[in-house]
């Protein structure tokens, strides 16, 4: 099963400046994992104690999680993840 997940440009130096990686996973969470694998670096700025960063936002198909089920979401084949960061200012 292929998962795109889009990597946001502050983090793409912990990706080898990959825009999007393929993984593969039947969840959010397992997918995210996934992506950890090929890049550890990345799983520190996603995760905080085991869940995501207070400003660090997943989209799945355009839909933020955590108006679905977070990380326990289901993902199928062709789905696409995006790590968006918050941003604030004034």
């Amino acid at each position: 099963m292929s998962i795109t997940i889009h990597i946001p440009t502050p983090m793409r130096q912990h990706a080898d400046g990959q825009a999007s990686v393929q993984v593969s996973g039947t969840s959010v969470q397992t997918a995210l994992a996934s992506l950890g694998e090929k890049y550890p670096a990345l799983t520190a700025r996603i995760f905080e104690n085991g869940q995501v960063r207070r400003f660090v936002n997943i989209y799945l198909n355009n839909e933020d999680i955590r108006y679905l089920d977070s990380l326990t979401t289901a993902v199928k084949d062709g789905d696409e993840l995006a790590i968006i960061p918050a941003v604030a200012g004034g």
